[in-house]
């Protein structure tokens, strides 16, 4: 149980004691809620270091003046003399009446006080809030998994074709992709990666076992030089078939690679790239051609983590041949054939299909299958088109064709002059 931090000052004890300030104890915990230390750790720590920061620099200005009292110095409680009616919502006239009884008036250095213990608050609450969103971002890493191929794969794409999202995303399930065949220079074009699945029907486990919708993801690697449509060129219609999805670049080193979720995927099921070609007249390093576009689609949940541990989300087997012989919760006890046992425990969110006293042999599932989701790749292919090509073809067309009638044309009149003479 924790009570409200006081604060002690160092100097002559002239008569009675002084309570500290109500603004000073523990500035953001409530006195009804200081004795209730449970509601987390890094508000306790919050409170106590306030209070020795505060405690030590009463007591460092206390100390410059030890010399000039001739008076033997102590520590002297502050919440126990003047009652609660008696307090004051102003701090600074609080510690201006505290030094004048203690005989030690000093504006100046009540001012700077005050200024150095604000100061020092603003730091400490500015931690304790970065802390708890690093906490709470931390708390659900179901929900984060781009990080984990941005965090440990630069080039998510390996020299086989394989993505790294399918190194955690063990299942295979196709995506559909749709672009055009060729665009122009300095174009937004639509692309639409779709993931499909009946979302409304199919659930998976989350990290505590409970059944819970399934989010989707993607991924995009687009050729160098192409990229994320900017916001401001993106027509209205677009925009709204986007549906506020976002898409955000894999790294600052790659920012051709776009990613994007996890979202609903009930809500997301299509989802909606507006992609910019480039300009090969103002980037050099630009061709015009075909290009190959690379994409990835996820739904649900992976198998294994970074780390190489397997999630809830898998189907568990036997590990070695024998008899079940207990069940307690999680915990399978197999006894195996030469009368030793061995204790496996699966993880939560999949369904127990053996029961006591059946036999199983090694690598039979012991568990349903609780995965619904998974992983597909696709590639796609578009021509980045010069419009000099097209009208140089249309000419090149229309040319043929005038000499195909040209030919057509005297062949006919040729036909007529044989006729007239009478071949």
């Amino acid at each position: 149980m924790m009570s409200a931090p006081t604060f002690a000052v160092a100097g002559p004890v002239r008569g009675a004691e002084v309570a500290a300030p109500r603004s000073l104890r523990a500035t953001g915990i409530p006195e009804a809620a200081a004795s209730a230390s449970g509601t987390g750790s890094m508000g306790g720590f919050a409170a106590a270091g306030f209070g020795t920061v505060a405690l030590g620099a009463l007591v460092g200005r206390a100390s410059t003046r030890r010399g000039a009292s001739s008076k033997q110095a102590k520590f002297v409680g502050l919440s126990a003399a003047v009652p609660a009616a008696q307090q004051s919502s102003f701090v600074r006239d609080q510690l201006v009446a505290c030094r004048a009884q203690l005989g030690e008036v000093s504006l100046d250095d009540m001012d700077r006080h005050i200024e150095e213990i604000e100061a020092v608050a603003k730091k400490m609450l500015a931690g304790v809030a970065a802390a708890g969103m690093v906490f709470t971002s931390c708390a659900d890493g179901a929900m984060a998994y781009p990080v984990f191929a941005q965090q440990n794969y630069p080039n998510p794409r390996e020299p086989t074709g394989k993505l790294a999202c399918a190194n955690c995303h063990l299942a295979g399930k196709e995506i559909d992709v749709r672009m055009p065949a060729e665009v122009l220079p300095d174009t937004i074009f639509r692309t639409t990666v779709e993931v499909p699945l009946k979302y409304k029907k199919r659930l998976q486990p989350i990290a505590d076992g409970s059944k819970a919708s399934l989010n989707i993801g993607a991924i995009a690697i687009l050729p160098e030089g192409w990229k994320l449509a900017p916001k401001d060129r993106l027509p209205k219609s677009l925009k709204k078939e986007m549906k506020g999805l976002s898409w955000s670049a894999y790294s600052k080193e790659k920012p051709y690679i776009l990613v994007a979720g996890p979202v609903p995927g009930e809500m997301y099921e299509k989802m909606i790239l507006p992609i910019l070609a480039p300009d090969p007249a103002k980037d050099d390093k630009v061709e015009f051609g075909k290009e190959t576009f690379y994409f990835g689609g996820n739904r649900g949940r992976g198998q294994v983590y970074p780390e190489g541990n397997k999630s809830n989300n898998n189907q568990f087997f036997a590990e070695a041949d024998g008899t079940i012989k207990a069940i307690d919760g999680l915990k399978v006890t197999i006894q195996k054939t030469d009368g030793t046992s061995i204790e496996q425990t699966v993880l939560p969110g999949a369904d127990l299909v053996v029961t006591v006293g059946e036999e199983v042999r090694k690598d039979e599932p012991i568990t349903t299958n609780p995965n619904v989701g998974g992983f597909g790749q696709a590639e796609k292919e578009v021509i980045l088109q010069d419009m000099n090509r097209v009208y140089a073809f249309c000419a090149l067309s229309f040319s043929i064709f005038l000499s195909q009638l040209s030919f057509v044309l005297k062949k006919k009149q040729f036909e007529k002059v044989q006729l007239a003479e009478g071949f």
